[in-house]
């Protein structure tokens, strides 16, 4: 049996996790994704006495899948790590090194679709209206928090999206802003009205935070005048929502999921939610017709006339 995948194999990885970064340009977190998930396989392989990519066969794939099972993992993430192997081969046969894709028709079990959690408007409410005669809301960091927190809500931005937001991209008098999001597209969605007041307060004194002569270009900078991290985006909104009295953690992406849910439930309008979050695959948007079922149940309630209750 041999010891395992070869140096070759293992060049021929890093050769296609470089493309990924530099041709695809892929986003940091999706290509440490990525680079997690086909580490695993290399594991599986070395375990399994696979020297090569071309010795790698449809059973073998199918086994890997089974051994992430076994790992805990669920359909989500096991159908991620398949994407990710169907990628390498597809990598791989393009460049003449293997004659066939093992993983092309093997498919992840499914697992229930779990329902994004959401902030309900009473809640987004108590969040985002901060009292204005306390002093702790009008500190440089309070002023930019508050306008990271009203943007996310308010044009539902992705984290990394948030981050990598530069000034030029900001139109405050047309109320636009221009998003880079996954696969480096690009799009341009509203800013709302209370996004845009507590944008400007927070540009009006984002230059106290930079140190002199600095060309730092990023819409949010920390105390030291450079670009906000994702991991402090979370830490700050966890603290104002906990000092809001809301319950359980409240992260980035749940404001985005409530921006989404929130239009629907307002609008109905399903391909124009899709646009405004960037979702290539109105399948995924699909997900919060789920959220608001309740609500167009009790629509339909007061509104048929054979669904009216007496009064």
């Amino acid at each position: 049996m041999n010891s395992g995948v070869n140096p070759g194999a293992r060049e021929d990885l890093d050769r296609y996790l470089n493309h990924l970064a530099r041709t695809r340009r892929l986003s940091p977190h999706t290509h440490a994704a990525y680079t997690r998930d086909l580490r695993s396989l290399v594991v599986f392989c070395d375990r399994q006495g696979r020297d090569a990519w071309s010795a790698l066969t449809a059973h073998d794939v199918r086994g890997f899948a089974a051994a992430c099972h076994r790992q805990g993992l669920g359909g989500k993430s096991i159908q991620r790590r398949l994407s990710a192997v169907r990628g390498l081969f597809e990598f791989l046969l393009r460049e003449g090194l293997v004659g066939h894709n093992p993983a092309q028709d093997i498919r992840a079990p499914k697992s229930e679709r779990k329902l994004p959690a959401v902030l309900d408007v009473d809640q987004m409410g108590r969040l985002l209206d901060v009292d204005a005669a306390d002093p702790r809301t009008q500190t440089p960091l309070a002023l930019r928090d508050h306008a990271f927190m009203e943007l996310l809500y308010s044009s539902g931005l992705r984290l990394a999206e948030l981050t990598g937001l530069d000034l030029p991209a900001l139109d405050l008098a047309g109320g636009l802003v221009t998003v880079t999001g996954k696969g480096r597209k690009t799009r341009v969605v509203p800013v709302g009205r209370k996004a845009q007041v507590a944008l400007h307060d927070w540009l009006a004194i984002r230059n106290t935070l930079l140190p002199p002569g600095s060309d730092e270009l990023a819409v949010f900078v920390g105390r030291n005048g450079r670009r906000l991290s994702p991991r402090a985006v979370q830490q700050r909104l966890d603290l104002w929502a906990r000092r809001q009295g809301l319950d359980g953690h409240v992260h980035p992406h749940r404001l985005r999921h409530s921006f989404a849910s929130h239009l629907l439930e307002s609008s109905g309008d399903l391909r124009a939610v899709q646009e405004l979050l960037g979702h290539a695959d109105i399948s995924t948007t699909q997900i919060y017709t789920h959220l608001d079922f309740q609500h167009l149940a009790e629509v339909y309630d007061r509104a048929h006339p054979r669904a009216k209750r007496r009064k």
